[in-house]
């Protein structure tokens, strides 16, 4: 059988810049990308699913690379309208963005899945590409702080990563189903390769790694798991990576992360700037150029990883 299938497991920026690189030189129906969820909450009565939504607009082509996340064709009317009122603004919504929230809202109170929703939102937005969350269960990150434990968006969003990090958990992960395409996947015999995006491993990675025997299939599974370090000279390309991992007691490297997947992992891909790290790690470990600012920086970075995969 051919092996040709690609799976992706992804968070938000990092994650969806590598899963758009991938969508450039895998076959649409050949690669599906997984997205954490553990960020999704309620917010002024809407699901927002913020991973979801940063693959969803970076495969459209819509994203706001200056912020790094939303659309790049927004607007605030809402928001300096919901401030001026008194209301809680500390959450950006754009009013096209918007929009997706409201639509994915009412389609879930109505009893649709996340994924059946995600699958069709994507598809008219023009995205051949498969999207799935990785569960439609509620799984939803808590950060235990010096201030006390906060859930995710809250310590991200509106404490901007301030407090310091003691633990992290991944309330309902326990009882949540990973997505039944997720798990075949996982054993398929078509499966070519699963790359691990270069997403935070604690909040993007390891709340997907938590869902019920995920790790076991990935240790499982016949097809090589490549990751690609988010990490580059000992800091994060964005976001509080390294900033958590220095107040979780681990120094802040290529090797630290490799450490956190050493379970399952076959194939690793540092940046240059990392270069001496390489010799002490166990999975093969290949160098790259990972700071991923064209669009051809992120095609390349995606065939290496699948070079590495097939190389395996």
């Amino acid at each position: 059988m051919t092996k040709n299938l690609v799976l992706a497991l992804s968070g938000g920026v990092g994650g969806a810049k590598l899963a758009l690189g991938l969508s450039h030189i895998v076959a649409p129906e050949n690669l599906l990308i997984v997205a954490n969820t553990g960020d999704d909450f309620e917010h002024l009565g809407l699901s927002i699913s913020p991973d979801i939504d940063t693959l969803t607009y970076a495969l459209a082509n819509l994203d706001n690379q200056t912020l790094g996340w939303g659309r790049r064709d927004e607007t605030w009317s809402f928001m300096e309208t919901l401030a001026t009122l008194g209301g809680p603004a500390w959450f950006r919504l754009g009013d096209r963005d918007l929009a997706l929230h409201v639509q994915r809202t009412l389609r879930l109170k109505a009893g649709e899945t996340l994924a059946a929703i995600t699958a069709d939102l994507t598809a008219r937005l023009g995205i051949a590409a498969r999207i799935l969350p990785m569960s439609n269960d509620p799984v939803r990150t808590r950060v235990d702080t010096n201030e006390g434990i906060l859930d995710f968006q809250d310590y991200f969003v509106g404490r901007q990563c301030q407090p310091e990090v003691k633990s992290l958990h991944f309330a309902g992960a326990e009882a949540a189903r990973p997505h039944p395409d997720f798990r075949a996947a996982l054993a398929s015999p078509s499966l070519r390769a699963v790359i691990i995006c270069p997403s935070n491993p604690f909040i993007s990675v390891e709340p997907i790694l938590a869902l019920p025997g995920i790790r076991t299939a990935l240790a499982a599974c016949e097809a090589p798991v490549i990751a690609v370090s988010p990490i580059i000279g000992g800091r994060a390309v964005k976001g509080p990576t390294a900033k958590m991992m220095t107040e979780l007691g681990l120094t802040p490297s290529a090797a630290a992360v490799a450490a956190r997947y050493a379970d399952f992992l076959d194939g690793y891909i540092i940046d240059h700037q990392d270069a001496a790290e390489a010799a002490g790690l166990t999975p093969r470990t290949i160098l790259a150029a990972t700071l991923m600012t064209t669009l051809e920086h992120k095609i390349a970075l995606a065939q290496t990883a699948l070079d590495l995969a097939d190389s395996l």
